[in-house]
């Protein structure tokens, strides 16, 4: 398992961070402004099912004040078809995220695609940590989220390129539940009614697909108001 050092685990002075538009890199991202990180955020249009994340994704870095750039990678959706989230002949599954079938959602080596261009990010604007938003729930059915990954990952990115060696990456969500997440935001005052979780991809959210049910059941287990306007 990766133990994170006291440095990766306290909060970085400049980050390059993750950020899809929904729920856990809405918080990150505000967690972190809120604390005095002088944040740079990055989303992809990778051709996903769900682009409607970017608009969310925007309006996020807007309300909190936090640069973002969307990088335009739709051609990489032609390289990995047979996941529901790029190929559109491939149904998105329904039901508890922890589900067998919701292993369809899984985009080949994602994580590895952004990290790896968020770490050339951060070493060109001497930024100390990458932020990405992974959390517990996200081991079982992603293997690009869990400790092995992230270890593997950030040895090679320190090796990939000369004065890498002090680069972090920051997951301060890595040991918490989706509702511990909610909760945070709500401490921090995160713009989560701003965020879009939804793997149908429609304007509102469906309430039916597995990202939704996990929504749902996030702010009802943390106790906190769900601004979610579900179909």
């Amino acid at each position: 398992m990766y133990e994170q050092s006291e440095r990766d685990k306290a909060t970085p002075n400049q980050a390059v961070c993750l950020m899809s538009g929904g729920l856990d890199s809405c918080v990150l991202a505000t967690m972190m402004r809120r604390r005095g990180t002088n944040v740079s955020a990055l989303a992809f249009d990778y051709g996903q099912r769900h682009r409607r994340e970017l608009e969310s994704a925007k309006e996020i870095a807007k309300a909190i004040q936090v640069p973002l750039r969307v990088l335009d990678m739709r051609w990489f959706a032609s390289l990995i078809p047979a996941s529901s989230q790029t190929d559109s002949a491939v149904e998105v599954p329904r039901g508890h995220y922890a589900a067998e079938s919701m292993k369809t959602t899984v985009v080949p080596n994602r994580n590895m695609v952004m990290l790896s261009i968020a770490a050339a990010h951060a070493l060109a604007i001497k930024a100390e940590a990458i932020a990405i938003a992974a959390h517990a729930g996200d081991h079982t059915i992603y293997p690009d989220c869990r400790d092995d990954f992230m270890q593997a990952f950030i040895a090679c990115a320190r090796m990939g390129s000369w004065g890498a060696e002090s680069l972090h990456l920051y997951r301060p969500f890595v040991q918490a539940s989706k509702a511990d997440i909610v909760r945070i935001g709500a401490e921090f005052d995160a713009p989560m009614h701003l965020s879009y979780s939804c793997y149908e991809g429609g304007q509102t959210h469906c309430g039916r697909c597995g990202t939704c049910v996990e929504r749902r059941e996030a702010f009802d287990l943390a106790g906190v108001q769900d601004p979610t306007e579900y179909q």
